[in-house]
């Protein structure tokens, strides 16, 4: 005879079995402040306050809880952290063109005072579109504390209307009312006219950037008004786009010009420009002398290495970031008004060659 089988009876935890701690979501960014909270054997309440202000729970407590949301690899959403306190701790920056070498050190600079002072930052590029630029600004605008835009093409009005919502700093502009960031382009533009003088030029073109640009306009006037001081001639020639290759689509209108030198918007255009007249067997700066402007990263890799007027880039991001950061610090918009900052002249190898002619 089969004996019946028996139930299975789960055996009783003896006296000195301890309830096992099990953290909910181990390892996973999802973790949550209830997770949290079961870990470390304290209220919800307790650990949004040792994680949103330290010092308002014990050490021992704090010390629970840091070490519990380690283990569960928890993150702090900004936008829940927002909900209370209308911070996300994030700022944006939006830049005419990503690709540009230009924006490079503006990111840096911005990116390092960002961290810093405890802040993300968050990028975006409108690629030269005063539409783009508006929409993404507005985009981003309600999970952002802030903004920065780095040589806008909007409206002056639209970036007005962006900084009664929240404080923005502009970056290569000046906009009325708004707080700014601007190199001041005459130093570095003289210190290049003079040089061009001195070794006999008498006829300079300006290769212009796009035609919604500021900056482009404000470095034709500085070119005008040395040319002018100098007793120099001076031509404004427009250009498709400003960029390399828009600078060998000048190369021709250069040369028709009958300038003897050229300063270019930016060091792009005058790369561009360099690299189609050097194939056109013009030799640089024999025949013709180039300057650039801004000094990127690779301007000295030319051959030869290009001369240009050097703006602190770094430091343009570093300064916005920084007025923006103290306006949020103090409660209120920045203040407006425009940080200078100086360009100068970096002598190399494509320009300064008196002419035979000259």
């Amino acid at each position: 005879m089969t004996e019946p089988a028996k139930p299975d009876v789960a055996a009783p935890a003896g006296p000195a079995a301890a309830p096992a701690r099990k953290p909910a979501r181990e390892g996973k960014s999802g973790a949550t402040i209830y997770d949290i909270a079961r870990a470390a054997g304290v209220n919800p309440s307790t650990v949004s306050r040792a994680l949103s202000k330290p010092g308002r729970v014990s050490a021992k407590t704090q010390k629970l809880i840091e070490d519990a949301a380690a283990e569960l690899n928890y993150q702090v959403n900004p936008f829940a952290r927002a909900l209370p306190t209308g911070r996300t701790s994030t700022f944006g920056l939006i830049v005419a063109d990503i690709t540009n070498p230009t924006f490079f050190d503006i990111i840096r600079g911005a990116g390092a005072t960002a961290t810093a002072r405890d802040y993300t930052l968050v990028l975006a590029d409108s690629a030269e579109s005063a539409v783009t630029e508006l929409t993404t600004a507005r985009r981003m605008m309600p999970t952002v504390d802030g903004l920065i835009l780095a040589s806008p093409r909007m409206d002056d009005d639209d970036i007005r209307a962006l900084a009664r919502d929240k404080p923005v700093v502009v970056i290569n502009r000046e906009v009325d009312g708004v707080p700014c960031v601007v190199p001041d382009v005459n130093k570095g533009i003289s210190e290049a006219v003079r040089s061009l003088a001195a070794n006999g030029h008498r006829k300079v073109a300006y290769v212009a950037g796009p035609a919604q640009s500021w900056m482009s306009a404000r470095r034709w006037e500085g070119v005008r008004a040395a040319c002018e001081w100098s007793r120099l001639e001076a031509v404004r020639l427009e250009s498709t786009k400003p960029t390399v290759d828009g600078g060998r689509q000048a190369a021709r209108a250069v040369r028709a010009s009958g300038a003897t030198a050229v300063l270019t918007y930016n060091d792009l255009l005058a790369i561009g420009l360099m690299q189609e007249l050097q194939a056109a067997g013009v030799v640089v700066p024999d025949q013709l002398s180039i300057v650039g402007f801004d000094d990127i990263f690779g301007a000295d890799f030319t051959t030869p290495p290009l001369t240009t007027v050097r703006s602190p880039l770094g430091e343009c991001g570093s300064g916005a970031a920084g007025l923006l950061l103290d306006s949020l610090a103090g409660g209120g918009g920045a203040a407006a008004g425009t940080l200078s900052v100086e360009t100068e002249l970096v002598l190399r190898g494509s320009s300064g060659r008196l002419l035979p002619s000259a």
